[in-house]
């Protein structure tokens, strides 16, 4: 594919993503089923709570994440290094969007951002069948040249399959992973592209030493979508049809949580709460992606810096609601789940003893 075509497709990708018409039609990310337990005697101060944790690697001074959403653009040179910028302040996480133009046309647009971010936990990010195709070195320069700290390795067969000229062979995406996993010296995250991971995919990543996964599930924006509104005749009404494909976000949280994987919560979360949620369930860290980008859209870096400030503070008062000091607490708190959220949780799981 020429330099020109990836690039036309990821500035389109950026219009749509700042847009409303990208998001799921009818299903949601079933977090409004998920109820955290108030705490009327707390017995702490707001000061008290201390959001740090660790993720891929390195320490975070909460637990967020500007989550994937481009590159390879002149537009997202732009965007990425004002993200970056955003998520040094805070001390919270960076992931690049695909960085498919990087590896295979060189394109560097939007993928150098270490200057404004030096101390950034930054996730690089490439497709498991760009990952197939590649050298474990091919993909070591391509996280060297751009200063990534680990590996993101998207799943996105549902997302390809609409996509004009997408791939169609995803095979032999397991023993991808464990030669990345056994030779990249990074951390590998595995993460969906709006679909979510179920509980069989974890099993099976986690089974090749993988630690970290990335939900990415339905209810945000739905890649299937954005992609159906890219193509024409009968892949326009295939895309269509499978606009709301997937695992809800807190659904595919609930199926991985006792599996020992440390899980990002992504996948139409859109504020502290969402996010305060999310970790209850079981995650390690929320990320956000869409929501931040609008925000930046209306109000440049400075709107994108209050955007996230108010996440924190949202995600910081719901730690002290339910008398948490830290997330580690948070996630050992009693939760409501409502009946359709519920259906997704595994039996005999550690999560049925907190409902």
């Amino acid at each position: 594919m020429p330099p020109e075509s990836i690039s036309t497709r990821k500035a389109e990708h950026i219009a749509l993503c700042e847009t409303d018409e990208v998001a799921f039609q009818r299903k949601s990310t079933l977090l409004e089923q998920v109820e955290l337990v108030h705490d009327a005697l707390p017995e702490m101060a707001l000061a008290d709570v201390d959001l740090s944790c660790d993720y891929a690697g390195k320490r975070l001074r909460a637990p967020l994440f500007i989550a994937a959403m481009t590159g390879g653009t002149d537009q997202a040179e732009e965007i990425n290094r004002d993200l970056a910028l955003v998520a040094e302040r805070h001390g919270i996480g960076f992931g690049f969007g695909s960085q498919r133009p990087l590896l295979q046309e060189g394109l560097t647009k939007g993928y150098q951002v270490r200057d404004v971010a030096p101390t950034t936990l930054v996730l690089g990010n490439i497709g498991l069948v760009q990952a197939r195709e590649s050298s474990t070195d091919a993909l070591r320069r391509m996280c060297d040249s751009c200063g990534a700290d680990a590996l993101v390795v998207h799943l996105n067969p549902a997302m390809e399959i609409i996509q004009p000229g997408g791939d169609v062979d995803f095979r032999e995406g397991l023993q991808t992973l464990e030669r990345l996993v056994r030779e990249l010296e990074r951390p590998v995250v595995v993460k969906e592209t709006g679909c979510g991971l179920s509980r069989s995919v974890g099993q099976r990543v986690a089974e090749l030493g993988v630690e970290w996964v990335d939900t990415s599930g339905a209810g945000g924006t739905s890649w299937v979508g954005v992609e159906a509104l890219r193509a024409r005749g009968a892949q326009r009404r295939l895309g269509d049809r499978f606009w709301d494909w997937g695992i809800p976000t807190a659904a595919s949280v609930a199926q991985l949580a006792d599996l020992g994987l440390g899980i990002c919560a992504t996948g139409g979360l859109t504020d502290g709460l969402d996010v305060a949620k999310a970790i209850a369930l079981g995650a390690r860290v929320g990320g956000i992606a869409r929501s931040f980008l609008q925000a930046r859209a209306r109000g440049g870096v400075e709107g994108l810096d209050a955007e996230v400030e108010q996440v924190l503070a949202e995600l910081r008062f719901a730690h002290l609601l339910t008398g948490s000091r830290t997330p580690d607490e948070l996630r050992q708190r009693p939760l409501v789940l409502g009946e359709r959220l519920r259906r997704w949780v595994p039996t005999g799981c550690s999560l049925e003893a907190r409902c």
